[in-house]
């Protein structure tokens, strides 16, 4: 992991407003600065950005973050890769972590421009071979296209990359994956008569390559192998190039090769991203939901489509949110997404897209096809196959909804249902998704609300936190636990903690989600003018100390009333008397004001 002593030193060197203005244009407003919310669609700006405590909050739709949580959701990001966009823009190494597959500081910057240099090298050979240029054109792409995706060629030939490279041996060129050494020990360059097509991180660097071949030949479609660069599992051809479109559309689409990308983009469906030569992931989900409230599979429909489908599903289920939708797209037997985009058309196509299954009907339509439901046997592995399924629906709203078709189906009572499917504690998804509607807090008790809008308070405010203390023995209780929990860790943050960084503190703890919440709930009226929150704060740390001082008053009474107190706690029980004297006379006074 990147230390967080770097995490919380970067958070203070960059500035969220330049961030943010490299992606959604800020307007001055006040103090802050605004723009229309690059989260959900709206016409009225809502989306404010602050200087001074270094946030993004959006009052139309509650998201809530700071720069890296930005790059993470707007980009798409992982954690790290968030980080390490944000130091290369104010020229910080990221510290070395041993025991990641991830390039180094050092390593990364060099194999990148390695990547580059084989990137320009393909781009001027497309221009030179005919061949390959009447390819894409029989494939229907135009320049434009092919140069919005960087399209290339590699010729064929054993070693061309050796008039690009002139160190053509070393260590780091296998690296990037551009090169293979045979069991001779001889070099050959891995792409060969191919139509190249780069892959790109989130920051636009190229990481790997995809070659298709020209013709006749086998494999039809060759990726670059697993690099320090490049990890199949969690990367997505085309994203980088769709993700405004995926903003625009709140809509993703999952094909399975290269050329339906670039197809669907050619006629104006450029929302479209594809999985690497691997079966989806969950990391592939986990990303695509941070970018869009709807994701849809379109795979062929043959069996081996319809198995990558379930495969998808099944990855799905565990990180799915409710708010959130995925679907099934299965085009006829006869086509692909670029065949039938070029057959039919950019209409045609949505049309298809708008259609699509949803994951519960994919669900539920596969188990039932594969028993007779007609049967008291058949209904029963039905019932077995589905168990496994429904316990990884991390969605709780669509986890209920497909127990009650379940039930349908089935013939059961929900009662009946409930003893066979007992309801398990499903996992959490993996993100935020900050794109569902305005955020509203549970209901709960008045402590719970009191604890809530005590740990926003000091989330927003993390320098008051030196300025109180926990109350000496002070009992950990569920109304007070998440605020000992958070002040005690911002005090171990030491003095100069902003909000941005507070923020990073708990990212990853347990106390994640409800310092998210508390911040973004009292967002709005902290932003609404001059608010001072240290009668607030410092109020209930002083009521939490006279109720430690009752509770430790009452269980010396006790000890009293049975003779059982020792000189100590006799002198403590004196002590106590006198300050809830002085606490008596302090109301008293206060009433006759």
């Amino acid at each position: 992991m990147i230390p967080q002593d770097f995490i919380q030193s970067l958070l203070g060197r960059v500035d969220i407003v330049d961030v943010i203005d490299r992606y959604v244009k800020l307007k001055k407003a006040g103090s802050n600065f605004q723009a229309c919310c690059p989260f959900h669609n709206e016409k009225t700006p809502s989306f404010s950005v602050s200087p001074t405590k270094q946030f993004y909050h959006c009052f139309g739709c509650g998201a809530h973050g700071n720069a890296i949580g930005f790059l993470m959701e707007y980009s798409g990001q992982t954690y790290p890769d968030a980080i390490r966009t944000l130091a290369e823009t104010v020229g910080m190494p990221v510290p070395e972590v041993k025991g990641q597959d991830r390039p180094t500081a050092s390593q990364a910057p060099g194999l990148t421009a390695l990547m580059m240099d084989a990137l320009g090298y393909y781009r001027t050979e497309l221009k030179r071979s005919p061949v390959a240029i009447e390819y894409l054109k029989k494939r229907g792409l135009s320049g434009e296209i092919a140069a919005r995706y960087g399209l290339g060629y590699a010729p064929d030939g054993w070693q061309n990359l050796e008039a690009v490279f002139t160190d053509y041996k070393s260590a780091t060129l296998k690296d990037t994956g551009l090169v293979i050494d045979n069991e001779q020990g001889k070099r050959y360059d891995r792409f060969r008569g191919r139509v190249m097509f780069p892959i790109l991180d989130s920051r636009g660097n190229v990481i790997g390559f995809g070659g298709r071949v020209i013709g006749e030949g086998e494999p039809k479609y060759l990726n670059s192998p697993e690099t320090p660069l490049f990890e199949k599992g969690r990367e997505l051809y085309g994203l980088y190039q769709a993700r405004r479109a995926i903003r625009d559309a709140n809509r993703v689409v999952v094909v399975e090769g290269y050329m339906d990308v670039v197809a669907l983009a050619q006629h104006g469906v450029e929302n479209a991203v594809a999985t690497l030569g691997t079966a989806t992931t969950p990391t592939h989900v986990t990303k695509l939901l941070r970018l869009a409230d709807n994701v849809v599979f379109s795979f062929d429909g043959d069996s081996a489509g319809r198995k990558a489908a379930w495969r998808a599903l099944e990855v799905a289920l565990p990180v799915l949110a409710d708010g959130k939708a995925v679907s099934f797209l299965f085009l006829p037997p006869e086509h692909d997404p670029d065949t039938f985009v070029r057959d039919h058309g950019h209409d045609a196509f949505v049309r298809e897209l708008d259609a699509a299954k949803p994951l519960s009907q994919f669900l539920l339509s596969e188990l039932t096809s594969r028993v007779d439901m007609k049967t008291e046997e058949g209904r029963a592995r039905f019932l077995a196959e589905a168990k496994p399924l429904v316990s990884k629906i991390a969605a709780p709203a669509l986890s209920a909804l497909v127990r009650k078709r379940i039930a349908e189906l089935s013939g059961l009572s929900a009662q009946d249902l409930g003893t066979i499917l007992p309801r398990e504690s499903a996992p959490t998804p993996a993100y935020n998704a900050p794109r569902q509607s305005r955020r509203t807090e549970p209901k709960s008790s008045p402590a719970a609300a009191e604890q809530r809008r005590i740990v926003g308070l000091l989330v927003n405010h993390p320098e008051l936190a030196r300025l109180v203390q926990l109350p000496e023995g002070s009992r950990v209780t569920p109304e007070r636990a998440h605020v000992r929990n958070v002040l005690e860790r911002i005090q171990e943050a030491g003095a100069g903690v902003t909000h941005a960084m507070a923020l990073e503190i708990f990212r990853g703890l347990p106390e994640e989600e409800i310092v998210s919440m508390s911040s973004s709930g009292i967002a709005q009226e902290l932003s609404a003018g001059e608010f001072d929150p240290w009668p607030e704060v410092s109020g209930y740390f002083q009521r939490w100390a006279q109720e430690e001082e009752d509770e430790e008053l009452k269980q010396l009474q006790v000890l009293l009333a049975n003779d059982q107190a020792s000189p100590a706690e006799r002198e403590r029980y004196g002590d106590l008397m006198r300050s809830l004297q002085r606490r008596n006379e302090t109301q008293e006074s206060q009433s006759k004001v």
